[in-house]
C-alpha cells in the first residue's frame, strides 16, 4: 500500500492532472522504444557491409552528429512556428530515414540515412523538452521532467530486447522496419492529441521578430547566460559518461580484465537501467523540493566516484558495487539539469535555449566514445580513460557548484531569476 501511495502521488496523479504531460510522455516513450530497438542491431547491420570497426562506429556517431547540427535550428524554429510542427514532423523524418536504412545498399547510404533519422530525432526531442518547459512551473518542473525522462528510459530499456528478438526471428533489416513504423505511430499520436503549448499570438510575434533578426542575435544572450553554460557543462559530462565510459569502456574492461561475457554484461547493464528507472521520478521531486544544485552536485560527484572505483576494481563484486553507484548517480542527476536550464532560459527564447542545452549534451554524446577510445588506444589501458572521465565530471560539477546560483530555494522570484540569468 505504501509503494502504491508513492507511485500514485509521484506518477499517476501528475499525469492525470496534466494531460499534455501524459501525451508527450507517451510520444517520447514510443519514439525512444524505437531508438532502443536499433541499439543492439545497428553495429551488426553495419558490419555486414564488410567495413572497418571505425566505420561501424561512424554509423552510430552520425546520428548524434545530426542532432548536434539540428538541435539549435529546431529550437529556433519552434519558437517561430510552434512545437507541434516538430513533434509531428520529427518522427516522420525519423521514419523516412529508418525505412531507407533498412534498404541501404552500402555503408555510405546507411550513414546518409542514419543522418536523416538523427535530424528527425533532434526535431522531436528538442520540441518535446520545450513542451515540458512550457507547461511547467519552477515548483513542478523537476517532477514533470522526471516523468518525461522516465518514459524515455522505459522505451530505451525495453527496446534492445525487442530489437534483438525481431532480428532473431526475421533478419537484421527487420528492426529498422519496426522502428520506422513506431516513428510513424508517434507522428500520428502527436498530430491527433498533443496541443500547441506556445501561444499563437506569441508564435506570430516571434515569427515576425525572427524574420528581421538573424539567429545569431537571438543566440547571443543565451551564450552569455552563465547559468545555462554552467549547467550545460554538467550535462555534457553526464552524456560523455553515458556513451564514453558506460557504453564503451565498461564493456571492454569487464570483458578483457574480469572475463565477463556478453550475457553477464547485459545483466549488469539491465540492472543499471532498472536503477535509473527507479530513481528518475523521486529525483525530480527532490529537485523541486530541495533545489537543483542540491540534487545535481552530490549525485554527479557520486557518479564520478563510481568511475574511479571502476578504474581500480579487480573483482566482480567491486565492479557490481561501482555499477550500482554509477546508476544511482546518473539516475538521481537525470532531470535536475534540464529543470535548471528551463529555469534560467527566458520564456521568449525557450525553444532556442533548450536546443542549445541539448546541443551541449549531444556533443558529449559524440565526443565521449571517440576521446576515451583514443586514450585507451594510446595508453593501452581501459582504466586511465575512466579516471579522465571522472576528472572531467568533477571539473564540470565543481564549476557549477561554485558559480551557479540555486533557482528554487527561498522562493526565488521567476522574473528576477530570468533577468539575472540574462546578464553576461
Amino acid at each position: 500500500m505504501a509503494l502504491y501511495s508513492v507511485i500514485r502521488r509521484q506518477i499517476i496523479d501528475p499525469l492525470r492532472e496534466n494531460s499534455v504531460l501524459l501525451m508527450i510522455s507517451v510520444a517520447t516513450g514510443i519514439t525512444m522504444l524505437g531508438q532502443g530497438v536499433i541499439a543492439p542491431v545497428l553495429p551488426l547491420y553495419a558490419k555486414d557491409f564488410d567495413v572497418s570497426t571505425a566505420m561501424v562506429g561512424a554509423s552510430i556517431s552520425v546520428f548524434g552528429l545530426a542532432r548536434i547540427l539540428f538541435n539549435l535550428p529546431s529550437g529556433l524554429l519552434s519558437d517561430r512556428f510552434g512545437r507541434r510542427v516538430f513533434l509531428v514532423g520529427g518522427p516522420i523524418i525519423t521514419a523516412l530515414g529508418t525505412f531507407l536504412s533498412a534498404i541501404a545498399g552500402d555503408i555510405w547510404q546507411l550513414l546518409a540515412y542514419r543522418f536523416i533519422a538523427g535530424v528527425g530525432s533532434a526535431m522531436f526531442m528538442t520540441a518535446g523538452l520545450t513542451v515540458i518547459a512550457d507547461i511547467s512551473t519552477p515548483e513542478n518542473r523537476g517532477r514533470n521532467l522526471s516523468l518525461h525522462l522516465g518514459s524515455l528510459l522505459v522505451g530505451v530499456s525495453i527496446g534492445p530486447a525487442v530489437g534483438g528478438l525481431t532480428a532473431e526471428l526475421f533478419n537484421l533489416r527487420a528492426p529498422f522496419y519496426l522502428v520506422g513504423a513506431l516513428s510513424a505511430i508517434s507522428a500520428v499520436w502527436a498530430f491527433r492529441v498533443i496541443p500547441e503549448t506556445a501561444g499563437r499570438a506569441k508564435i506570430a510575434a516571434s515569427a515576425k521578430e525572427h524574420a528581421t533578426h538573424a539567429a545569431s542575435v537571438a543566440l547571443r544572450p543565451l551564450l552569455a547566460n552563465k547559468g545555462l553554460l554552467l549547467v550545460s557543462l554538467v550535462t555534457f559530462s553526464i552524456f560523455f559518461t553515458r556513451t564514453g565510459a558506460r557504453q564503451t569502456m565498461l564493456p571492454l574492461l569487464g570483458n578483457d580484465e574480469l572475463g565477463l561475457t556478453a550475457g553477464g554484461l547485459g545483466g549488469i547493464f539491465a540492472l543499471m537501467a532498472f536503477i535509473n528507472l527507479l530513481t528518475i521520478v523521486p529525483a525530480g521531486a527532490w529537485a523541486d523540493r530541495f533545489g537543483r544544485k542540491r540534487t545535481i552536485v552530490p549525485s554527479a560527484m557520486l557518479a564520478a566516484g563510481a568511475l574511479c572505483l571502476f578504474a581500480f576494481t579487480d573483482s566482480l563484486s567491486i565492479f557490481l558495487i561501482a555499477a550500482v553507484l554509477l546508476a544511482l548517480g546518473t539516475g538521481i542527476s537525470g532531470p535536475a539539469p534540464a529543470a535548471y536550464a528551463a529555469d534560467v532560459i527566458p520564456d521568449n527564447a525557450r525553444g532556442l535555449g533548450m536546443g542549445l542545452f541539448r546541443t551541449y549534451s549531444d556533443i558529449g554524446f559524440v565526443v565521449g566514445p571517440l576521446l576515451l577510445g583514443w586514450i585507451a588506444d594510446t595508453t593501452g589501458s581501459f582504466r586511465l580513460p575512466l579516471l579522465f572521465n571522472a576528472a572531467l565530471m568533477v571539473a564540470g560539477v565543481m564549476a557549477f557548484a561554485l558559480f551557479a546560483r540555486e533557482t528554487v530555494s527561498r522562493g526565488d522570484d521567476r522574473d528576477a531569476l530570468q533577468e539575472g540569468a540574462a546578464e553576461p
